[in-house]
């Protein structure tokens, strides 16, 4: 899961979770406005944590791993 900084609205979900579906290695993307926070399903062999922050800062967002 990662906290997610720089959303304004639920359009913004709607971006980071079509982006990062739409990256080879990203099964599945979850984000939640209210929270502030999306959760990805990813094969680890094809892409990576530092992947998946990187996209979102391309974004304009801000990208933290939570535990």
């Amino acid at each position: 899961m990662f906290q997610i900084g720089g959303m304004h609205c639920v359009s913004c979900a709607m971006n980071i979770d079509g982006e990062l579906e739409d990256t080879d290695g990203v099964i599945e993307s979850a984000t939640n406005y209210a929270k502030q926070t999306t959760e990805v399903t990813y094969n680890p062999s094809k892409v990576g944590v530092k992947d998946i922050e990187a996209l979102i800062r391309k974004l304009s967002y801000t990208a933290k791993q939570i535990k």
